[in-house]
């Protein structure tokens, strides 16, 4: 069995004095330290040879494995395995070869400074990532611990807040957490202006306006936040198409046809990390997708130009396909050819043409078809009467 020779050591603002005695006699015994700048001075007083993050950052992997044969610490800060490039290490060195020594979390702390059980709170990181994705979690009521990615990010936040009828929400700003130089900045959101360093841990507690935006994580926004040319999945029918694609941890959609990006948008927002990729040959449409993809807290919407089947070569293999444009037999053979097992694929139809397809399709492969027919309570002169929308064929299947 393979000896660990690698140990991935979390620090925090009190430097060696806070490690275990057996962590710190790792640091301390060490040939050479992997860390940022601010990991090394947080160990000056060790003697050993210092390494700095290459750059670029994937360079990192290969230098770790470059240091096998030597007693090799990496310092990160807090929990190497939450929101911490030690997961990243993990996976691409196998994990008995690795030694993780956590430290109390940023999240851990800071949910002690605010007196919050970390049971009832969604963490968050916006750390070197899009800090649109912390708009899917704005919901009244809901507290929020944050790891963010810079001095300005605060700002930020507190103007997504207040442009959604949430400036009433309290805000916490949280530096060097159990060091000596730790600070606390504290306000609410419409009225947000305090400078702060820029290495931080924001807590957000949200507060809803009679008339703030209500954006559930469960499918069936309201059509109108987004963007459309009125080619879109409806309402009604998108809930329903995107419960049967089923979304998942981690898991990744094609949607093909993707006009405006509902469909993906809803995807990503229902489960953590969910992933996307949209395919769409028009333009105009591709904007609005990545305009309603920031608004709607799904930066990491990927856009392909090209039409379907030619476009879906070389992409990775999805767990779930929607095919909401653009159906015909090609099409079907190559996205269900690059399906994973368990896949979930689902196909709209509103033309006749389109149904026809469906039909055969579901003949020869199974599946559940439905007709989905939904009606509008809409102003008749001074009455109110039904307004129907166009009724949509739906297929859906899972590959076995």
């Amino acid at each position: 069995m393979t000896e660990p020779w690698l140990h991935i050591v979390g620090i925090g603002e009190d430097g060696l004095d806070g490690l275990v005695p057996a962590t710190r006699a790792v640091v301390e015994a060490a040939e050479v330290i992997l860390g940022g700048d601010r990991h090394h001075v947080l160990s000056e007083t060790i003697t050993a040879e210092r390494l700095s993050w290459p750059s670029p950052f994937d360079a990192m992997i290969d230098t770790i494995r470059g240091l096998r044969g030597r007693r090799a610490v990496v310092l990160v800060t807090g929990d190497p395995l939450w929101f911490s490039v030690g997961a990243r290490i993990g996976r691409a060195i196998p994990s008995e070869e690795i030694v993780y020594h956590p430290q109390l979390s940023a999240f851990q702390l800071a949910a002690a400074r605010m007196g919050w059980s970390l049971a009832d709170v969604e963490t968050l990181t916006v750390h070197g990532r899009p800090v649109e994705q912390m708009i899917a979690f704005i919901q009244p009521d809901q507290r929020l611990l944050i790891l963010t990615t810079g001095a300005e990010t605060p700002s930020r936040i507190a103007a997504f807040l207040t442009e959604r009828g949430y400036g009433q929400s309290k805000m916490t700003v949280l530096a060097a957490m159990g060091g000596a130089q730790e600070r606390r900045f504290d306000g609410i959101a419409e009225s947000w202006d305090a400078e702060v360093p820029p290495f931080n841990t924001m807590a957000i507690e949200c507060i809803a306006a009679p008339g703030a935006a209500l954006q559930p994580r469960v499918p069936g926004l309201e059509d109108a936040l987004f963007q459309s040319d009125g080619t879109m999945t409806k309402q009604e029918v998108r809930a329903v198409t995107v419960a049967r694609l089923m979304p998942m941890r981690g898991a990744l959609l094609w949607d093909i046809g993707t006009g405006c990006g509902s469909v993906a948008i809803e995807w990503i927002r229902a489960a953590r990390y969910a992933r996307a990729i949209g395919i769409e040959p028009r333009a105009d449409r591709r904007a609005m997708a990545a305009a309603n993809a920031l608004s709607l807290g799904a930066p990491g919407l990927q856009i392909v130009d090209g039409e379907a089947p030619a476009a879906l070569e070389g992409l990775p293999a999805p767990d779930a396909i929607f095919i909401g444009g653009g159906l015909d037999e090609a099409v079907f053979e190559a996205a269900f050819a690059a399906l994973r097992p368990l896949g979930r694929i689902v196909a709209n139809a509103v033309t006749l043409e389109s149904e026809a397809v469906l039909l055969d399709l579901h003949k020869r492969h199974g599946g559940q078809m439905s007709k989905i027919a939904v009606q509008r309570a809409e102003p008749v002169g001074r009455l109110t009467g039904w307004k129907p929308l166009m009724p949509v064929t739906q297929w859906s299947l899972v590959k076995r």
